[in-house]
């Protein structure tokens, strides 16, 4: 696991970190930075705005994602295309909310995403605000911080109680770093101990991480079923 937890990795990866953290650190990394800015905006969205929704949609099983609210980015932010009837809200994340550092300008990265009620209040709102930031054309070290600013200041509400998502689609594409993810559930928590869990003890099938900045700690969940019913063991 990652020695030193990065300011804004609350909302960057951490179900690619919790993972995949391990088997990442052992890769080999270049010299240099195979994205080293952001690129174009029209290469971070997707043209076909029915294909962004199927996509989002596939984080969770179709009982789920079949009256759930969809969010598509557009160049100021996500914007709403469905109206949802069950609380969840399904979004694409891009590569700044959902990547490895060597990948968080790759324009390819799509991580469908679906979060609870509860999560749609809480953590969304974090997310969101992440990318408006970025598409505002703050850097990444700008972004962080105004992040944990913002943190501080209460402009971003605590997790709330029972926040979850549910991130099992087996079309997303995590990076270069790691491009697909393992099927799995996440759950986020004001700052918690992530023993209370049994978290990352031998044989555990927990993963969980504390942000001592942003006073978050999420935990991961591998499920052994995409969203479509098929194996993913």
């Amino acid at each position: 696991m990652p020695k030193k937890m990065r300011a804004g990795s609350a909302i960057k990866g951490l179900a690619l970190l919790a993972v995949l953290g391990a088997a990442y650190l052992a890769m080999p990394q270049d010299a240099t930075t195979p994205y080293p800015k952001m690129a174009p905006i029209d290469q971070y969205l997707m043209v076909d705005q029915s294909a962004e929704i199927a996509l989002a949609r596939s984080a969770a099983p179709e009982s789920i994602s079949r009256d759930a609210e969809v969010r598509v980015l557009r160049r100021h932010g996500f914007e709403t295309a469905v109206k949802g009837k069950n609380g969840f809200v399904c979004i694409v994340e891009r590569s700044w909310t959902a990547a490895a550092d060597a990948d968080f300008w790759n324009p390819k990265v799509r991580v469908p995403m679906c979060l609870n009620a509860a999560a749609a209040r809480s953590y969304l709102l974090w997310d969101l605000k992440a990318t408006d930031l970025i598409l505002a054309g703050r850097t990444k070290a700008q972004m962080e911080e105004a992040i944990v600013a913002a943190a501080d200041k209460k402009e971003l509400p605590a997790m709330e109680a029972g926040a979850m998502c549910y991130m099992m689609s087996k079309q997303g594409y995590g990076g270069d770093s790691a491009p697909h993810w393992p099927s799995h559930l996440m759950f986020f928590y004001s700052q918690t101990d992530p023993a209370t869990w049994g978290a990352n003890l031998p044989g555990s099938p927990v993963m969980g991480m504390t942000d001592p900045r942003l006073h978050v700690t999420s935990f991961v969940v591998a499920v052994e079923r995409w969203s479509d019913g098929t194996d993913a063991r």
